[in-house]
């Protein structure tokens, strides 16, 4: 079983997005039966196994072992993955494209770049498990509080300047490496506003609770004393 499996067939994508559909999804991180997920879900036997026929179509489930019980055989199975995450490549037509928005402080070309980030990674990480081979990827994940948009803005051209800096040290693009098997990586970098803790909007930039925040708001409290 893969950690995330990436969806590329439209008609995968949509046997996915079902609600019962992704609810057996969820269920079969285990392996179970279709009498086995009749009772967790709520459903008849003969529908349960109406959805798993759809979802073993399009690859999203998987037969671990059948059972003889009598004169029947109960079929056990099992989700292909943990999770599922739907490539662009499901909605070619309308996919995102990066050279429409290449402007490093466009939020769409942010959303563009991530697109294609998930369309690439999906078809590497299939190609590796099917070559049996480790796939060679990086990436970093945390969070910054800036005192002022002038400090973000600052830190943003650092960044930048300090990525290109590494890329200069240490991409070699020549005729000679690529001879000797060099091969090209893809570097994002990205930076974007915190969600509030319910997932809507951007967090606030002055949260009480934020020890950065709180530093300044004591500076502050002392420069008023102090005046």
């Amino acid at each position: 079983m893969l950690d995330i499996e990436v969806i590329e067939d439209p008609a995968a994508a949509e046997v996915s997005l079902d609600p019962i559909r992704s609810r057996i999804l969820q269920e079969l991180a285990e392996p179970a039966s279709a009498t086995q997920l009749s009772a967790k879900v709520g459903l008849p036997r003969q529908k349960v196994n109406y959805h798993l026929r759809a979802l073993e179509k399009h690859g999203l489930v998987e037969l671990v072992e059948e059972r003889r019980k009598g004169n029947v055989t109960e079929r056990v199975l099992r989700a292909t993955a943990a999770s599922y995450l739907i490539s662009p490549v499901a909605l070619a037509t309308a996919a995102p494209d990066p050279r429409r928005f290449a402007d490093r402080f466009s939020a769409f070309w942010l959303l563009a770049l991530a697109a294609r980030t998930v369309q690439e990674m999906g078809k590497l990480i299939a190609g590796a498990a099917v070559a049996r081979k480790k796939l060679a990827s990086f990436a970093i994940d945390g969070e910054i509080t800036f005192r002022s948009a002038a400090d973000r803005a600052a830190f943003a051209e650092e960044l930048g300047v300090a990525v290109t800096r590494l890329v200069d040290k240490y991409h070699d693009g020549g005729r000679a490496a690529a001879a000797a098997g060099a091969r090209k990586h893809r570097i994002v970098v990205v930076l974007h506003p915190a969600l509030k803790a319910d997932g809507t909007g951007p967090a606030d930039t002055h949260d009480p609770k934020s020890s950065t925040d709180k530093h300044h708001t004591e500076q502050q409290d002392k420069e008023q004393h102090n005046e």
